[in-house]
């Protein structure tokens, strides 16, 4: 579909600075993450309030995906494995998570695109490191 189409131009591109692909990706997937991900993770990317802390069933409340949570220090095939999967099924050992997998609601494209959404909110210092812990897990 369209999102696959824009997908490939713009992992071709290889620019730095942002295209108008990169922008198309970048615009859907803000879109994806307002329809999909917003009501857990925030509007703003900001999380629930203490993150960190386990609730009363042993659960964590969703993390941040702003630069003050840790989704930066995570491999783009990592992060969309939990997008698709959801966290407990990524996690296994009977790991128990709120996040579910979006295989049914998102293609792999839509994934690619909200986590380029994601992406483009951090500061360049966050996107050099993921970016390099990406190439650095790459078979």
């Amino acid at each position: 579909g369209l999102a696959a189409a824009i997908l490939i131009l713009w992992r071709g591109s290889g620019a730095t600075e942002p295209s108008t692909q990169d922008q198309a990706v970048i615009a859907l997937g803000q879109r994806l993450y307002a329809e999909n991900c917003a009501t857990c993770h925030g509007a703003d990317l900001e999380g629930q309030p203490d993150w960190q802390t386990p609730l009363a069933n042993g659960r964590y409340p969703a993390p941040p995906h702003d630069e003050t949570g840790h989704t930066w220090h995570h491999a783009d095939a990592l992060l969309e494995r939990i997008i698709r999967d959801g966290t407990a099924a990524v996690v296994g050992d009977g790991y128990e998570s709120d996040m579910p997998g979006f295989t049914d609601v998102m293609s792999d494209a839509e994934i690619t695109a909200v986590l380029a959404y994601i992406k483009s909110t951090w500061p360049e210092r966050a996107r050099a490191i993921q970016s390099r812990i990406t190439k650095d897990s790459a078979p």
